[in-house]
């Protein structure tokens, strides 16, 4: 394995927090740990700023639990939990989540983890190539200006998104997400300049970071100086 993951821990009890970085401080040419937090909404805050490939999460925490804390995130990286509690492992995997590391977390059972790590990445960077290839096809075959939909890539799975269900466009950081009527969050490969040549009239960019049906808004106020 060559790659470097950029990783967080986010754990309330300093005691095992502590044992993580220790262990996994004989993987540091794999893993840089890169932040820590205590609770769940400290974690999440973390997570979307400093954006880690890795997210060490424990389950049971205050604030905001691991599994509340993952419905705040921004970007969706590889998360791996690690809890006392055998009973969450299904909820776990239902978020698509890497490994389930029980605590007191053994050296050889955290290799097995660093292994899958580098599986779970080849087999999802040959997905993402041929994700990206039937886009290709797709915007052959019917063009975005010819159609009324916009192509997602959501998982394995590309999906259709029609316009008129979608309530707004945002920028953030360096990529764009769609925001639908069922409030929704899709990240697209466009750029706001050049979805303002492709989108309906009905469609205005009324900030540098965000492109809006008009056919969704209800009211206008007034802003800050009556603006």
């Amino acid at each position: 394995m060559n790659q470097t993951y950029k990783a967080i821990l986010v754990e309330d009890e300093k005691l095992a927090r502590n044992r993580l970085k220790k262990l996994l401080k004989e993987h540091e040419s794999i893993i840089e740990i890169i932040g820590e937090a205590d609770n769940g909404e400290d974690g999440y805050i973390l997570a979307n700023k400093e954006r880690p490939d890795l997210i060490f999460l424990d389950i049971q925490m205050p604030v905001l639990n691991g599994f509340e804390m993952l419905e705040y995130l921004e970007y969706n990286p590889k998360i791996i939990f690690t809890t006392a509690y055998e009973e969450y492992a299904i909820a776990a995997f239902e978020e698509n989540s890497i490994d389930y590391l029980l605590k007191p977390i053994k050296p050889e059972r955290l290799e097995k983890t660093i292994d899958k790590i580098s599986s779970v990445e080849k087999v999802e960077s040959e997905t993402s190539v041929e994700m990206e290839k039937m886009m290709q096809v797709i915007n052959r075959i019917s063009p975005d200006n010819e159609r009324d939909t916009i192509a997602v890539s959501v998982g394995e799975k590309i999906i259709f998104i029609k316009f008129e269900d979608i309530v707004f466009f945002k920028a953030e950081d360096k990529y764009v997400f769609i925001y639908d009527k069922d409030n929704r969050k899709h990240i697209i490969d466009y750029s706001l300049s050049s979805l303002e040549k492709k989108l309906p009239p009905y469609f205005y960019r009324v900030h540098r970071a965000h492109v809006i049906n008009m056919d969704k808004v209800k009211e206008i106020h007034k802003g800050f100086n009556g603006k």
